[in-house]
């Protein structure tokens, strides 16, 4: 009985411990009605830290909704890590879809944050 009891004490402990991690559907942006992952990240930290890239993944759902979800994770970046919303673009959210970077269903932007 005692191996039992012990079970499903860890039971509990471990389902209590994964509340937050998993994010409910209310909570998540949506863009163009669509939930996507979003990702920004330095391209060299060292080099030049105000470069960035953004890759968003299941453009294909909506590509407008991918580009707005870009927008907001490359703006989050940069507010975070320097203080500003503005951003140099190379590639990014008003480039000519025909210019935009998609490989595997996946939709990557290029920006340099600017400094306040």
């Amino acid at each position: 009985m005692t191996a039992r009891k012990t079970l499903v004490v860890l039971l509990v402990l471990a389902s209590v411990s994964a509340c937050g991690i998993i994010k409910p559907s209310e909570d998540r942006l949506l863009f163009d009605g669509k939930s996507f992952k979003a990702k920004a990240k330095p391209v060299d930290k060292k080099a030049s830290p105000t470069d960035f890239t953004v890759v968003v993944k299941g453009a294909s759902a909506s590509l407008d909704g991918a580009r707005e979800a870009g927008r907001h994770e490359g703006t989050k970046f940069c507010v975070q890590n320097f203080g500003s919303s503005r951003i140099d673009w190379k590639v990014g959210p008003d480039t000519e879809p025909q210019n935009l970077r998609i490989s595997d269903d996946q939709l990557t932007f290029a920006g340099k944050c600017q400094r306040p």
